[in-house]
């Protein structure tokens, strides 16, 4: 299941919604969760910061590999080349006022999903995000 939003500009809970409406999303309400957390991070920053003004594209998609059970969350856009897997993980173990600003959401999609890949292809940055269901 894919669909390309365009522009992205205040559609952050549109693609949200769309990508947990999906057939292939599991029922269980914990996975829900972290793959609703999941996808709510990696949505927010593209729309945030891939393009400037948020006018530009993004493509959505989900399938699921129904013999091992993995889902497989894609995000597609023509964005600013930025690999947010390059980013160091925040040091969870200082006081809030203490963490440099940024990088929390993607290490909490890195904790939830069980692997997460970036990259750079044909002028598009491509995360893939999988979760075993």
């Amino acid at each position: 299941m894919k669909k390309r939003f365009n522009p992205i500009k205040d559609k952050s809970s549109e693609i949200i919604e769309f990508l947990m409406a999906s057939p292939d999303m599991p029922s269980d309400e914990a996975l829900r969760f972290k793959l609703r957390l999941s996808i709510e991070e990696a949505v927010e920053n593209v729309v945030r910061y891939a393009y400037d003004g948020g006018i530009g594209w993004l493509e959505v998609g989900t399938s699921l590999d129904h013999n091992s059970l993995v889902l497989t969350v894609e995000l597609r856009d023509a964005g600013v080349p930025f690999n947010p897997l390059d980013l160091p993980d925040p040091d969870i173990n200082l006081p809030a006022e203490e963490r440099k600003v940024g990088g929390l959401g993607i290490f909490l999609c890195k904790k939830m999903m069980d692997d997460i890949h970036y990259c750079y292809a044909d002028g598009n940055n491509v995360l893939t995000m999988t979760k075993r269901i």
